[in-house]
């Protein structure tokens, strides 16, 4: 009889061990916490916003310089500004006429620095 394929990211025996569990469980995230950091990583899941992000992170911009830096029509940045700012990932202040964007503060560059720091290391 042919050996069964296992999955190699399964246990081969079944077996719990009820102390782990117990400290995991105590360590788990509140159902709302978990709801939103996963929505922050909703956002950052898409690569224009991430590009919006990358350029805030070395500093203010406004709308019509962050349109020109992602080369996109500033009504479409205006778009994933507006979702950004509702996760509190970006803030903005008027100056006049002009809304300027930056970081809502210095988790979200550390977030990006972490993520970049990830892919780049080999």
């Amino acid at each position: 009889m042919p050996t069964p394929l296992c999955a190699p990211d399964l246990c081969e025996q079944l077996c719990e061990h009820p102390q782990a569990v117990c400290l995991a469980k105590a360590a788990m995230l509140p159902e709302e916490e978990a709801r939103q950091v996963a929505g922050i990583f909703k956002m950052l899941g898409d690569p224009t916003r991430m590009k919006i992000l990358h350029a805030l992170s070395t500093r203010e911009l406004c709308v019509c310089d962050i349109a020109a830096v992602v080369a996109m029509g500033q009504s479409a940045v205006s778009h994933q500004l507006r979702l950004l700012r509702g996760s509190r990932l970006v803030k903005y202040r008027k100056e006049g006429k002009l809304a300027w964007y930056s970081l809502d503060d210095a988790h979200i560059s550390l977030l990006l620095a972490q993520g970049l720091e990830h892919i780049r290391h080999r």
